[in-house]
């Protein structure tokens, strides 16, 4: 029986457009994904879209909008950038659909009811683009920490989430739980924030009309924090589908950049707990991915669009640059010259090199029939250590380690080939030498094909199909599909193609 397996990003403000940034986190999620589905896992996979909160019905007016038109608009650009990206998330959900509103209504009505909700009034400086209350000391220079923008000073009656109630059970579940929040640096930022006393918090808005009523009060219409995280509930079917619910939740992992940890990690849990509900078993937060090593926002303009880079990288370049160039966890800063030598270094002169030399020659010296590789051959160890590699790196989110793990395969059966000169073996007239470290080659990138497929499903795909091999990569199933000479039959011949990654010189656009 299938393993179930849940998985999700942030889903996205509807002020903003698709950068680098929001890929960032989405390709980590869908490379996620493709290997549970690889290894067999059943796998749902959510992104999509924020659509409420003071912030959209702003922006909306001064477009001449109604917030929903608004919010439909700017979240057709993010299901474009995922089309384009290959993002085979399982649902895209916008705040604003029927079902959404149902499990928020649903869910605050089982937080009143048992106890952890209370109406009071609020004062407090407030950041309209976080959509979230500061203290004093919370602010730089009188500023919003994260976009460095003045707040405001809000009073109004409103719902309070009792969660200064939480602070023991939270900090029980983490000792009980230590993989809960990660990397560890992420734990001890969390750790430290609950042992410094938590505040109940504002639920509600009277100011504003755009957003979900209070199921019990009208008036007032749910803060769109409280709102937002309840996607994952909605999604895995809460409060519609009680068996899917039970099947789904609770989340396996949400990934999250660093800025929404607080929400995610001590606010969304203590929600959870207080509706009668498991929270995550994960929530991994990364860092920033900086330009110029400043944090991407429209006031700096210093965005950069995905469109912008598979122009020139293709796809599958694009998804490995961002998963292979930096460990997913600390902050990384992103540049075009950076890009160009980890495309050409891994894929055109790595990857794409081996795969044209091996194919050229099987084809030119074999007549395009695939040998037999050797149950012993010297690629054979690699290639299991490889196995074992990119395994480890997924279980720990370490995409960067993945990738390394593939690259250590590509690295030995381009160094084999240099090593065993098949062309020479060839004009020697050794044709038994010849097949041998061919087969052993065309193994090795059988097996490359499976592991990097998460990454460059593309590219991987092209591959599979030019060795000769039925079907896709993505239907076969780990560990077992990946062990040396466990791979199909070929079902045609080997042939040649277009290079997978043709080099890049600096200066060209494609």
């Amino acid at each position: 029986m299938a393993r179930t397996f849940y998985v999700t990003t942030p889903i996205y403000y509807v002020n903003d457009v698709p950068h680098i940034g929001h890929a960032y986190t989405t390709v980590a999620a869908d490379a996620l994904a493709r290997w549970r589905r690889l290894c067999g896992d059943e796998v749902c996979f959510a992104t999509g879209c924020d659509a409420h909160g003071l912030k959209i019905q702003r922006a909306a007016a001064e477009r001449g909008l109604d917030p929903a038109t608004w919010a439909s608009q700017t979240a057709q650009a993010f299901r474009d950038a995922w089309e384009l990206l290959g993002i085979t998330h399982t649902d895209f959900i916008i705040t604003t659909e029927a079902r959404h509103h149902r499990a928020v209504q649903q869910f605050l009505t089982a937080v009143h009811d048992n106890g952890y909700i209370e109406l009071g009034t609020y004062r407090g400086l407030y950041c309209v683009a976080c959509e979230a209350y500061y203290t004093p000391d919370e602010l730089v220079e009188g500023t919003c920490p994260i976009h460095r923008r003045a707040v405001e000073e809000v009073e109004e009656e409103n719902y309070f989430f009792q969660l200064s109630r939480f602070q023991d059970r939270l900090l029980a579940h983490y000792d009980a739980h230590p993989d809960a929040v990660a990397p560890a640096a992420r734990r001890n930022e969390v750790l430290g924030f609950l042992r410094s006393g938590l505040q109940d918090f504002s639920i509600s808005r009277t100011s504003i009309t755009w957003g979900i009523p209070i199921p019990w009060d009208p008036a007032h219409v749910t803060y769109v924090w409280f709102d937002a995280l309840i996607n994952y509930c909605t999604v895995a079917g809460y409060g519609r589908d009680p068996e899917a619910f039970a099947k789904w939740w609770p989340a396996d992992v949400h990934l999250i950049g660093k800025d929404i940890l607080r929400f995610h990690a001590v606010y969304w849990p203590a929600m959870l707990m207080a509706a009668g509900e498991a929270p995550p078993r994960q929530v991994f937060a990364h860092g920033f991915l900086l330009v110029g090593g400043e944090k991407m926002s429209k006031t700096r303009l210093n965005q950069i669009a995905p469109a912008d880079l598979v122009a020139d990288f293709g796809v599958d370049g694009y998804r490995w640059h961002f998963l292979a160039d930096q460990r997913f966890g600390p902050d990384g800063d992103f540049s075009y010259e950076a890009m160009i030598a980890r495309y050409n270094t891994d894929l055109a002169n790595g990857l794409g090199n081996l795969a044209a030399r091996v194919l050229n020659m099987a084809v030119s010296y074999l007549d395009g029939q695939a040998p037999e590789h050797r149950e012993d051959g010297p690629l054979r160890d690699v290639a299991g250590q490889s196995v074992a590699a990119v395994a480890a790196g997924y279980d720990r989110l370490e995409f960067s380690e993945a990738c390394f793990a593939i690259q250590e395969l590509v690295r030995a059966a381009n160094a084999y080939i240099e090593d065993r000169a098949p062309w020479a073996r060839h004009r020697e007239g050794d044709t038994a030498a010849v097949a041998g470290i061919l087969g052993d080659c065309l193994e090795a990138l059988r097996i490359v094909a499976l592991l990097a497929t998460p990454v460059m499903p593309g590219a991987c795909a092209q591959l599979w199909a030019r060795l000769g091999l039925p079907g896709t990569p993505e239907g076969a199933r780990l560990p077992g599909a990946a062990a040396w000479g466990a791979g199909p039959a070929a079902a045609g011949a080997l042939r040649k193609g277009p290079s997978l990654f043709p080099r890049f010189e600096a200066g060209d656009r494609r």
